[in-house]
């Protein structure tokens, strides 16, 4: 890995490296992804079954685009019992996170006749993306339906790519009936997403759609949003570690690796006060990743988007990391709850050495569906929160509104909409007419 001395030219070199691998740079694919959607839209069932075989391989028809219980009970024949009861342990920790999340309607009554409040209402079917074939991941299933289900959801929806043979991975369908999924189509890639936003004869339309995908189904998510929610136009995965000299260089290397090897996108940057902290975790960088299966694309992604800054201070290196606004940041210092207190943007900080990023990714229980790209400036992780809407609640008895009901009048004439104005006016017109008389 390349160390660099911090400084705000490489700094900002750096910011604009990284938001070179935004979803929203990729515009030669919406061309592809909007003639998809269109399909989906105005043909349905006819159109997905089309682009299933056409991308898939795969023949899948009204007879079959249901995963039934039989083919779920065979799953669970082909997966490790060891990993089903990890699995298990996994959502107890998820589920109990996300419960701590709950919210709740509230009334607020006084005397004066006036009751303001807040009703908090689950949507009421949701729609779960699962990536298929070699980027199966069960724990993005749990992190994506615990919240959903956690929040009251009525119905939940998986859409996953089948195989050629027509088939979903075992893993993906025994996370799904472990974390409560309803119903799993196999349906996947943009086309998956059109079915989720507009309904086909066999999927039916949703409120939100949640879930990783390729850069299609991203792209997909984005044009349909305002059709339905979305959760977030999710980028490449990063890793940003905070370190000083009492780090284990060892354990800093394993980390930044543990996301490099995602994709030749994903991004890992150590930001340290030491230069002997420096130079022993790049040594220890290629001592691991020649050991890693995935090594290929581990050199590919710290060649592109893999640094070592070497900061002059703590404030330097903190400041550094808010200006990036990481998706996972780890703080391994002598004082790590000092340095994350003054953590404004990441998505989820990690605090410790034996808090390595992996144990959020599968097992603490907080949700790995984080914001990306710098969107940690302004966005949250996946959580109950996201699958709530909330109402307004407004009564008032006709003494409440007598005593403000000028007021009223006078900011909405000041507006020119007399008819705001007159809505109010009248329920006083007696009043009025006897002042006349």
């Amino acid at each position: 890995m390349r160390i660099e001395k911090l400084k705000e030219n490489s700094r900002k070199n750096i910011l604009e490296n990284l938001l070179r691998r935004n979803p929203n740079q990729y515009e030669e694919y919406e061309g592809d992804v909007r003639e998809i959607l269109l399909a989906v839209k105005k043909r349905g069932d006819e159109a997905l079954f089309a682009y299933t075989r056409k991308f898939d391989g795969a023949e899948i028809d009204r007879s079959n685009i249901r995963v039934t219980d039989e083919e779920i009970e065979e799953a669970y024949g082909l997966v490790d019992e060891e990993l089903v009861e990890i699995i298990r342990k996994a959502l107890r920790n998820i589920r109990g996170y996300h419960e701590k999340q709950r919210q709740y309607s509230w009334f607020d009554s006084k005397p004066d006749g006036t009751m303001l409040g807040q009703k908090v209402t689950a949507l009421f079917r949701v729609g779960v993306y699962v990536p298929g074939g070699k980027a199966a991941y069960p724990s993005s299933v749990l992190m994506n339906v615990v919240p959903a289900r956690v929040a009251g959801v009525e119905e939940i929806i998986m859409v996953t790519p089948p195989g050629k043979d027509g088939k979903v991975t075992p893993t993906t369908l025994v996370a799904a009936r472990e974390a409560g999924v309803d119903v799993i189509y196999k349906a996947g890639g943009a086309q998956a997403i059109g079915a989720l936003a507009y309904g086909t004869e066999c999927i039916p339309k949703v409120d939100k759609i949640v879930g990783p995908g390729n850069i299609y189904v991203a792209l997909a998510k984005k044009a349909v949003y305002g059709h339905v929610s979305i959760d977030a136009i999710a980028g490449p995965s990063e890793i940003l570690v905070i370190a000083d000299e009492t780090a284990n260089p060892r354990y800093v290397a394993a980390d930044l690796l543990s996301q490099a090897e995602h994709d030749e996108l994903a991004s890992a940057i150590l930001v340290t006060t030491s230069e002997e902290l420096a130079e022993k975790t790049a040594k220890e960088v290629e001592r691991l990743t020649a050991e890693l299966s995935r090594r290929e694309i581990i050199r590919k992604s710290l060649d592109n988007y893999g640094y070592i800054l070497v900061a002059k201070d703590m404030e330097e290196a903190i400041q550094t990391a808010n200006e990036i606004a990481s998706e996972h940041l780890e703080i391994q210092t002598k004082n790590p709850y000092e340095v994350m207190m003054k953590v404004r943007n990441a998505g989820a900080v990690f605090i410790g050495e034996y808090a390595s990023e992996p144990l959020g990714d599968y097992f603490a229980g907080p949700n790995h569906v984080l914001p990306t790209n710098g969107t940690a400036k302004f966005f949250s992780p996946l959580s109950v929160d996201d699958f709530i809407k909330k109402s307004s609640i407004i009564a008032y008895s006709k003494e409440a509104l007598r005593a403000v009901h000028e007021d009223i009048e006078k900011f909405a004439s000041a507006e020119r909409l007399t008819a705001h104005a007159n809505s109010i006016r009248v329920r006083f017109e007696e009043k009025e007419d006897k002042k006349e008389e």
